[in-house]
């Protein structure tokens, strides 16, 4: 499997002042086979801890920071020597060692020499109960399932991948109606780099289906494990109605659709660990579509998405040949997961917003910040060309670019751009 985060992984290794690297992100993306892949191509030798799964390693940093007794202890758990140039050390599942974290500070204090990837799948969980975290001492990456671009390159199209990512679109033109094939297969088979595996060996959709809802019990399996007890409930409600909210036509999410009578403090806990543990993407709505848009945030209007739009139709259990046969059963449900495309590839690089106006006769869908400037991506799930919206932000606020994505083949206006659906992954 080929992933694009590999070549970040690269500049931390060559970086200069190079500090402990923590990758984040949720269950089953593929952070641990990236960092054994990452160390076996780039170093002698690979040195492999995983805290979860033993007690021995949980209370490695218990006692003191002294580095020469972890070192010398990781290497009778490993059995070789570990030469500091020579060897990546993978910390998995850091946050199940008692004071792991604030043990990468003592390394890149003590001993920077050493290379070290941690990694957990609950590490955004435990970011925000752990009061002694090392700012300023770790690099962060946060991993995602595979993008569209890495799906393409994965299954055989890296040319295709690499003109849309340059966004050449005299060249990619001949080519939209397979890409728009391969959209939709992306849209069933997802981003879980399992459910990815599968495909390209067997090209067997309801193998990924299995694999898929494998993953959901999983997560599901986690919130009793490692969530608090009293949240677990309101998290399970959350989790099952991620579909109800994403099917209506407005996606704001509404607490007293998940229960009746609800408010934001029933549930703002619970939608707080789904998002630190990676399972939902959370989008809120910005009242000025000003620079910063993080300072102009309105916190209690948001979306909520899945981590992954394969998972998505697992979860709503929808038929592959809905999606590959552009069927119209899917008509009202199509706007959410063509909505949850373009959260999930946009996410990778951009911190996302939506805006509305106060009276909700407007909206766009997404917002970004990208050159010193605003971008509004109005999102159309087949070719309805009709931007009422897009056309009022753009009256009102005049951005230097303006997006609609859809269906449809590129075309540049005098005002927006329409970017084909799959083309989202150069922007």
């Amino acid at each position: 499997m080929q992933r694009s985060l590999y070549q970040s992984l690269l500049d931390w290794k060559n970086a200069p002042k190079r500090k402990p690297l923590i990758l984040q992100g949720a269950r089953q993306v593929g952070k641990t086979w990236l960092m054994k892949e990452f160390g076996q191509r780039e170093f002698d030798q690979v040195v492999y801890l995983n805290f979860e799964s033993s007690a021995r390693l949980k209370a490695l940093f218990a006692a003191d920071f002294d580095i020469k007794r972890i070192i010398a202890i990781i290497e009778i758990e490993a059995n070789r020597k570990i030469q500091s140039d020579r060897t990546l050390l993978i910390f998995d599942e850091i946050q199940e060692a008692e004071k792991g974290l604030t043990a990468l500070k003592y390394f890149y204090e003590q001993a920077p020499e050493y290379y070290i990837i941690a990694a957990g799948s609950l590490l955004g969980v435990s970011l925000q109960k752990n009061t002694s975290f090392p700012v300023g001492k770790v690099d962060f990456l946060r991993m995602y399932p595979m993008s569209f671009s890495e799906f393409l390159e994965n299954i055989g199209q890296n040319l295709l991948k690499e003109h849309l990512e340059a966004q050449n679109w005299t060249v990619i033109e001949p080519f939209h109606e397979k890409l728009v094939e391969l959209l939709r297969l992306y849209y069933f088979v997802g981003g879980m780099p399992e459910a990815v595996a599968n495909y390209i060996q067997f090209e067997d959709l309801n193998s990924v289906r299995a694999i898929q809802e494998k993953i959901l019990l999983g997560y599901e399996n986690d919130f009793a494990k490692y969530a608090p007890i009293e949240i677990v409930p309101r998290i399970r409600l959350i989790w099952s109605h991620l579909i109800s909210q994403l099917a209506k036509e407005n996606r704001k999410f509404v607490y007293g659709q998940v229960k009746k009578g609800s408010r934001a403090k029933d549930f703002e806990l619970a939608i707080s660990w789904l998002t630190d543990a990676g399972l939902v993407l959370k989008v809120n709505c910005v009242e000025k579509p000003t620079i910063p848009l993080s300072a102009y945030t309105n916190m209690d209007a948001f979306k909520l998405f899945s981590l992954d739009v394969g998972l998505l139709n697992a979860m709503a259990q929808i038929d592959p040949k809905i999606l590959l046969e552009k069927n119209l059963i899917l008509t009202e449900f199509k706007g959410a997961l063509t909505e949850q495309f373009v959260a999930q590839q946009l996410k990778i690089n951009h911190e996302i917003y939506y805006w509305a106006t106060p009276n909700a006769t407007a909206e766009i869908d997404f917002l970004i910040q990208k050159q010193n400037g605003i971008i509004p991506i109005e999102v159309k799930a087949e070719e309805n060309l009709k931007s009422k919206s897009l056309k009022v932000f753009v009256e009102k606020f005049t951005p230097s670019n303006a997006i609609r994505t859809s269906m449809s083949r590129f075309r540049a206006q005098d005002w927006m751009t329409n970017i084909p659906l799959y083309g989202i992954v150069g922007i």
